[in-house]
């Protein structure tokens, strides 16, 4: 039996909404919804400042956030920004690969953010000119560590069926399930800290490629649902964050990490460079201290959260992105954090 050939990633591009809200003012709108209304605003508004975010894109203006807003206006407000979110993204990876959609055989797409049946991909199917064979692959729940899971999935279905094009396509629109009905700390830090984005990655498993996906892996704690995730109601979804994410990442991550290398056949030290999906500034410094990659290791993620907030699960790959234009080399190991509460990664090394 041949052996199998190394999975290569053959594009990566990443696409944002054209509505931006620079930090200051979107601070300023918050006050003016919350100020009145719930009596901890105060205190909790430094968190606009101390984010370590400049602007962030969002789905609609921001006068549609003003107002309340139901089930069906999300939704309808979801799929239509999502879709050309989704095309946007695809278009440009298939530039980038050289590729035609009709080259595509695998979508993988994921999304936590908003629900669509038919799904994304069945809605641009037309305008991108995907086959009429093509696999579907829809996901959701994953949250922030949709990414890295996804590409994780992508890259085990290039290696079932060698010599495929699989295209994975990652968006999410945090700015839709924004809760100015719901007074509490969790809420107020989800509308100082998400963003909305998209990316979309191919990869092929011909064992040709600057950059090969060695492996994917995954670890859950137990007993940890009320850490990350939604709450359903009738006006939509909200944000859950019951215990703080910094000092759990602080206490339990480097041993997940070690773990997830170990079945990787790796150890820390093979790794040149870790980058993660910057949840928030102090989740960043967490993971700086667990792993002891020495403050200020991982700077890009900073820029990303910057440049863009925290915008789930596509925001790794807009640091992936970064660090491929200032050039890879030897191993890298993206990471991210998400619902489960779960740590996922996946090992890119150079070619």
């Amino acid at each position: 039996m041949a052996a199998s050939k190394a999975v290569s990633l053959k594009a990566l591009a990443t696409a944002v909404p054209g509505n931006t809200i620079l930090q200051s003012d979107a601070e300023e709108v918050a006050c003016q919804i919350f100020e009145q209304r719930y009596s901890e605003f105060a205190r909790l508004r430094a968190v606009f400042q101390t984010a370590g975010i400049h602007k962030r894109q969002m789905a609609q203006p921001v006068d549609w956030y003003m107002e309340p807003k139901n089930w069906p206006q999300r939704g309808e407000a979801y799929l239509e920004s999502a879709t050309a979110l989704f095309i946007e993204a695809t278009q440009s990876a298939l530039s980038q690969a050289e590729l035609a959609a009709s080259e595509i055989d695998t979508i993988v797409i994921i999304s936590s953010t908003g629900i669509a049946t038919p799904g994304l991909e069945a809605r641009a199917f037309s305008e991108v000119g995907f086959r009429r064979d093509v696999k579907r692959v829809p996901v959701f729940g994953l949250g922030c560590a949709g990414g890295t899971s996804g590409l994780g999935m992508a890259m085990r279905l290039a290696q079932a069926d060698p010599g495929t094009n699989v295209l994975i396509v990652v968006v999410e629109l945090c700015s839709l399930s924004f809760r100015f009905d719901v007074l509490s700390k969790a809420n107020i830090v989800a509308t100082a800290l998400f963003g909305d984005g998209a990316a979309a990655a191919i990869v092929n498993a011909d064992g040709e490629g600057e950059i090969i996906l060695e492996g994917g892996q995954e670890y859950t704690w137990p007993d940890t649902l009320n850490i990350m995730g939604w709450s359903v109601d009738e006006a939509g979804l909200g944000v859950i964050f019951d215990r703080a994410i910094p000092p759990f990442a602080r206490k339990h991550l480097a041993p997940a990490v070690d773990s997830m290398l170990t079945a990787l056949g790796l150890e820390r030290h093979d790794i040149g460079r870790f980058a993660f999906h910057p949840g928030g500034q102090k989740v960043i410094a967490s993971i700086e201290a667990a792993l002891e990659l020495g403050q200020g290791t991982l700077n890009v993620e900073r820029e990303v959260l910057r440049d863009f907030g925290n915008m789930s699960a596509p925001t790794v790959f807009f640091v992936l992105e970064r660090l491929m234009k200032k050039g890879l080399t030897g191993r890298t190991l993206i990471s991210a954090l998400g619902p489960g509460f779960t740590s996922s990664c996946v090992s890119l090394r150079a070619a």
